[in-house]
């Protein structure tokens, strides 16, 4: 089974995937494919270099990635320029991993931890799509605690992204983590065991 996991900032979406991790499920990790694409020496940061300039890497030629979500963040052209370099390569590598493990082992829960599945048309390519949300005002509490950005640069990066009532329409099943860590774990459990029931090992 593929599942989707997605959610917008802020939302607690790296939360319930380190649950599905613990319970037993192949998280793949979008951000993560998202940094080795654009490492030190590889082609991508090559492509990220040339597109925005040599003043978003570190001073030993690491991308400085907070610089460059300020830029990304602030006008959506280059948004979408950095989404062209890096999306295809993530894609690419997801799939690959996905193929890989249920070739494997049919039975195995693939999840897919990617913010912009729906976003990329992804989710059409999983099972079940779930989808993670909270309140606005939980939502802008955690990305500054999270980013030490404020407020305003909160507000702007969730305002970058698909609004999270327009992602509902793609999910089927909804997590919400407005509450306590007991309550989300308790939901994702069960859904978990579903799953299992239905597309893995019983």
């Amino acid at each position: 089974m593929l599942i989707g996991l997605t959610g917008s900032i802020g939302a607690g979406k790296s939360t319930v995937a380190a649950r599905l991790k613990v319970l037993g499920a192949y998280v793949i990790d979008a951000d993560e494919i998202a940094r080795e694409a654009s490492s030190r020496g590889s082609e991508g940061l090559g492509e990220i270099v040339s597109a925005f300039g040599e003043g978003v890497l570190q001073a030993d030629g690491v991308l400085d990635r907070k610089k460059l979500a300020a830029i990304v963040f602030a006008e959506e052209e280059k948004r979408f320029a950095l989404n062209a370099i890096l999306h295809p390569r993530i894609l690419n590598a997801m799939r690959k991993r996905a193929a890989e493990v249920l070739t494997a082992k049919k039975t195995a829960i693939v999840v897919y931890d990617m913010p912009l599945l729906i976003e990329t048309g992804e989710h059409a390519r999983v099972d079940s799509v779930w989808l993670v949300t909270a309140s606005d005002e939980t939502r802008i509490a955690r990305v500054m605690a999270r980013d030490a950005c404020t407020r305003d640069e909160a507000r702007r990066r969730i305002a970058a992204q698909m609004p999270q009532e327009e992602k509902r329409a793609y999910a089927h099943e909804i997590i919400d983590n407005s509450g306590d860590l007991n309550a989300l774990y308790a939901r994702v459990d069960a859904l978990y065991e579903t799953a299992k029931g239905k597309y893995g090992e019983t």
